[in-house]
């Protein structure tokens, strides 16, 4: 089941809020906690006017500031300092919270009227492909041609296209019924849309413009004039079908008042104001809405008190414009939908249920699930899933500024709990020297901490049989990198990440002397995930093993599909080579065939259902259209996940190209095959790969809690 629904226009005043109503009515026939999101929304001191809408009508019992991530002022101000990288992360953030609450989310769009329309959108698909939803599209046909609302739909699908965005469905409002059809005919053939039996075709449904919907209410008027009201309070949710300037003499004017009349006319003419309330009291006159009185004018004492003695009295308005600016602002005034406007509501319910096959609709926007996951998405999973069972994980590079400014990140998002290993004076005087808030680190000087002792003679213990002394035992108990090993050995510490100074060999060495390897594995290997712009694929091993055999090529498959699994990623795994299925010899083919087969056996034991395909192309496992050509009944050609590639030249200078080229985001090494999670950094990582790389260790933590391995 698909979670969400991003509901966006091709530009402003679409009748989206239109649409959102009907979806939301649809969605809580079938489900009880269906929640409501807005990314932006604009600056006010008032509430967002769809979360209003949306939270009071349905009576969704949530905090409002949980249904917007930014204002447009935020938002605004972020992207200014050239952080849009952290307005995208806010928005998820906040949607997650809010996630965790419900059922199902219909997300709204940004309605900014000062952007052009297909910059919107392109903030509007950006937003949605961040959020993993499908995309239910709304054009407006109002003061337009069909060629002008055609054009519009495909800028706006282009522009999904382009991210790899899902469109479900397309809505064109307020039409002429003619307009609308030939709108629904341009757009379907375009697309190759008729065959209606095809339930991955986008859904097209013209709903035609209703007049009443665009009418104010009274209190519209009063606030977009900030009148005040004189009379008839209870009335105030009338609707004005049209305004009438009253300058004229009564014999003229009467014939002219028509049923939703709002009469405008100074405050000093009594001989309108009588005449329009004997009129409303009159049988044979049609009922106006309301009067607006111009000029700050108010009728004096004696008229007052004669329009008391009316038994039904219609709202009587007071602003301070004079007639003609009056005028002119309530005829450019933009009707809303009041949630306590139950008439209108109603009008939407019935022609969006008239006009839109909402069975078929509710049925594509509740199963279309997307399979996007950006770089964003799973850095921010990474960091949420880390903080769901805080692990204790230490840093033995303490005195390394990069640590430590991680390290602050880390603890003030609540991530991990952490210790970091160096001296004490140096690390507290390097913190109070960047200004870092680290108040709950734990700092430990290796010789000078309580369990240096206990740790010598258990490593001694641990390579006695090599022939180390006890003495060499202590001179490495002061090396941060065999401490920091041995806390974690001792459940001291639930992880370990190094590698911001040290050596990839400095990191790895007193793992595999301490820790060792999982007794079903006989070698460390490593993954990168590769995060491109719209999924993450796993490769592996590109830092660790230049030349795995068979057997070690197999245990690599199986520990990068046993990550995976890990982190979310569903492994279909493609064991590369430069040759697919049967149609190359060679010793680098026979190997990756003969990986293939052991790796198949070991996945019967230790993952059953798992999709194996080897050897295999690159171009097959990851293209459909290839992979139909070359291996066309294949389970994992075309849809791999996890790749395996034959040694480390080719996997360390694939995922480089891959990043450089692409534009993809490469986490890690994360290293796979350890008894306990130890990773190792790139010397020239930066904060966030830092902070990532910690997350990554705690979820390894967490998947292993329990475990503890006798020898």
């Amino acid at each position: 089941m698909a979670n969400n629904i991003y509901i966006t226009a091709t530009g402003p005043r679409s009748g989206k809020t239109v649409v959102t109503l009907g979806v939301m009515e649809l969605l809580l026939r079938k489900m009880n906690k269906v929640g409501f999101f807005r990314p932006i929304v604009h600056d006010s001191d008032d509430v967002d006017k769809d979360i209003a809408l949306i939270s009071t009508y349905f009576d969704l019992k949530i905090p409002v500031n949980q249904m917007y991530g930014y204002t447009t002022e935020e938002a605004t101000e972020l992207a200014s300092r050239g952080k849009q990288g952290e307005v995208i992360e806010g928005i998820i953030n906040k949607y997650n919270q809010l996630k965790e609450k419900c059922d199902f989310i219909v997300c709204e769009g940004t309605d900014s009227v000062s952007a052009s329309a297909s910059f919107e959108f392109d903030i509007n698909a950006e937003i949605s492909k961040n959020l993993s939803s499908s995309v239910l599209l709304v054009a407006s046909g109002q003061h337009k041609t069909v060629d002008e609302t055609v054009q519009s739909v495909e800028t706006a699908l282009a522009s999904l296209r382009r991210r790899k965005g899902i469109c479900i469905g397309i809505i064109i409002t307020r039409t002429d019924a003619l307009s609308g059809k030939e709108i629904i005919k341009r757009i379907s053939e375009a697309h190759h849309l008729s065959d209606t039996q095809n339930d991955d075709n986008i859904l097209l449904y013209a709903i035609p413009e209703d007049k009443s919907l665009s009418r104010p209410t009274i209190i519209e008027i009063v606030k977009e004039l900030d009148g005040t009201v004189l009379w008839g309070k209870t009335h105030l949710n009338r609707h004005v079908h049209n305004f009438n300037v009253a300058a004229m003499q009564l014999r003229n004017l009467l014939p002219r008042m028509e049923h939703g009349d709002l009469i405008i006319t100074p405050g000093d003419r009594a001989d309108v104001i009588v005449a329009c309330l004997a009129s409303v009291s009159s049988t044979s006159r049609k009922n106006i809405a309301g009067i607006l009185l111009t000029g700050g004018l108010v009728p004096c004492q004696s008229i007052s008190e004669l329009i008391n003695g009316f038994p039904d009295i219609p709202p009587i308005v007071s602003v301070q414009d004079n007639t003609f600016p009056a005028a002119t602002k309530v005829n450019s005034i933009q009707a809303g939908i009041s949630p306590f406007d139950k008439r209108k509501i109603t009008r939407i319910l019935a022609a969006f249920e008239k006009h839109v096959n909402t069975k078929k609709l509710s049925q594509r926007v509740i199963k279309t699930k997307t399979t996007i996951r950006t770089p964003k998405m799973f850095e921010l999973e990474l960091i949420q899933r880390a903080r769901e069972n805080r692990q204790h994980i230490v840093l033995p590079e303490g005195e390394e500024e990069r640590i430590l400014r991680a390290s602050e990140i880390l603890l003030r998002r609540e991530v991990v709990d952490i210790t970091l290993l160096g001296n004490q004076d140096k690390i507290y005087k390097k913190i109070k020297n960047l200004g870092l808030r680290m108040d709950s680190v734990n700092i430990i000087d290796p010789p000078k901490s309580e369990f240096f002792e206990e740790y010598i003679q258990s490593y001694y213990a641990l390579r006695e049989h090599k022939g180390i002394t006890p003495e060499y035992a202590h001179d490495m108990m002061k090396a941060v990198n065999e401490y920091a090993t041995m806390m974690v050995f001792a459940g001291h510490a639930d992880g370990m990440v190094s590698g911001s100074v040290h050596s990839t060999a400095a990191t790895i060495r007193p793992a595999l002397q301490i820790l060792s390897t999982k007794p079903d594995c006989s070698i460390v290997s490593s993954v990168m995930f590769m995060c491109l712009e719209d999924r993450v694929l796993v490769y592996g091993d590109c830092a660790i093993n230049p030349e795995p055999n068979a057997q070690e090529l197999a245990e690599i498959a199986i520990s990068s599909a046993q990550t995976a699994l890990v982190f979310g990623v569903e492994p279909i795994v493609a064991m590369l080579s430069y040759s697919t299925g049967a149609s190359g010899t060679g010793e680098g083919v026979d190997k990756v065939r003969q990986a293939t087969e052991i790796a198949i056996q070991k996945a019967a034991k230790a993952l059953p259902n798992l999709k194996i395909e080897g050897p295999i192309q690159y171009d097959a496992a990851v293209d459909a259209s290839v992979a139909k050509t070359k291996l066309p009944n294949s389970e994992v050609a075309g849809a791999a996940t996890v790749f395996i590639f034959p040694d480390l030249n080719t996997g360390n200078n694939t995922y480089k190209a891959v990043q450089r080229s692409s534009g993809a985001v490469a986490v890690g090494p994360v290293l796979q095959g350890l008894r306990y999670p130890v990773n190792d950094l790139s010397r020239g990582c930066t904060v966030t790969d830092i902070v990532n790389t910690v997350a990554i260790t705690a979820i390894q933590a967490q998947s292993q809690k329990g475990v503890r391995y006798d020898d």
